[in-house]
């Protein structure tokens, strides 16, 4: 049993908790809403007033935020995590950031003989219950074999990429797909309803057919109907799209359907759908198609 704190108790945060804590690990945790975590604190998860305490309190400290600046935020001052780390404690940071910030906290972290890795995970919300979630890790070879017991509570498949921020660079590799995909799926979804197919039958034929990628799966049906509570958000996606493309002109790699997509989840900001799970790409397109959604009909999401 480890002694584990988790920073980020948001979607995702909070159902890796749910898993360490079935594994009997002992978990301390902070979220800046103490009432999203109170769920966690009665099956058995303490909880701690700072990311400063979360860090004293462990030995290995995960942390999942939105953002460089979330990031920033539970890391710097008297009551971030730098603060409460020490030699031998070890920092997993499973947020997606640009690489060139990721490393920029290693070295702090390092400056306090601890160590940290970037971990993020490709998988939604039903892939981390069922136990499929896919963890990169990038760091050092030593502390990512001190580690992986630990992430393998959480993922069954976890994979060691490389040096600091190579993990990054692979998750933002993985997420400009999503938005990709999704919108491929999109435009055959329109065109056979536009054809006179019900949509409910174009969705089945396609989520069951050679496109039908994991995500596919698990997201083609929000064109039918969004979650009351979205996987992904359209801020969190453009994030990650913007992060791809600025990887992109560091490395001259042309991403051309990246850019095309993100134009959807800008048309998506646009229309008042941020919280909406970015699947709304599809009532985007269906807006210019002519086409009406639950989405497009009942308005924003509050």
């Amino acid at each position: 049993m480890a002694k584990v704190g988790f920073i980020g108790l948001g979607v995702m945060g909070s159902q890796m908790v749910n898993r360490l804590l079935s594994q009997g690990h002992s978990v301390t945790g902070y979220n800046r809403t103490r009432t999203k975590a109170q769920w966690l604190v009665e099956k058995g998860m303490q909880w701690a007033d700072s990311p400063r305490q979360v860090a004293s309190a462990s030995d290995f400290t995960f942390a999942m935020v939105t953002n460089a600046s979330a990031i920033q935020a539970i890391s710097e001052g008297p009551d971030g995590l730098l603060a409460g780390l020490s030699a031998g404690k070890i920092f997993i940071d499973m947020s997606t950031v640009s690489p060139n910030v990721s490393r920029a906290l290693a070295a702090k972290v390092r400056a306090l003989g601890a160590d940290m890795v970037d971990s993020p995970v490709s998988g939604s919300v039903i892939t981390l219950q069922q136990g499929k979630l896919s963890v990169m890790v990038g760091g050092r070879k030593d502390t990512f074999d001190k580690i992986k017991p630990l992430l393998l509570d959480i993922g069954p498949k976890v994979t060691h990429v490389g040096d600091n921020g190579l993990a990054l660079s692979m998750k933002i590799a993985t997420n400009l797909s999503l938005a990709v995909q999704m919108l491929a799926f999109s435009e055959g979804v329109l065109l056979a309803e536009k054809s006179g197919i019900a949509r409910e039958v174009a969705v089945d034929v396609l989520t069951h057919s050679a496109v039908a990628s994991p995500m596919i799966q698990y997201r083609g049906p929000f064109v039918l109907q969004q979650p009351e509570e979205a996987w992904f958000d359209v801020n969190m996606m453009q994030k990650d799209m913007v992060l791809a493309m600025d990887l992109g002109r560091q490395l001259d790699v042309p991403l051309p359907t990246t850019a095309v997509s993100n134009e959807f989840l800008t048309a998506a900001r646009g229309m008042g759908w941020t919280k909406y799970d970015f699947a709304c790409m599809f009532d985007v397109l269906a807006s210019m198609s002519g086409v009406s959604t639950p989405v497009t009909t009942g308005g924003p999401k509050k």
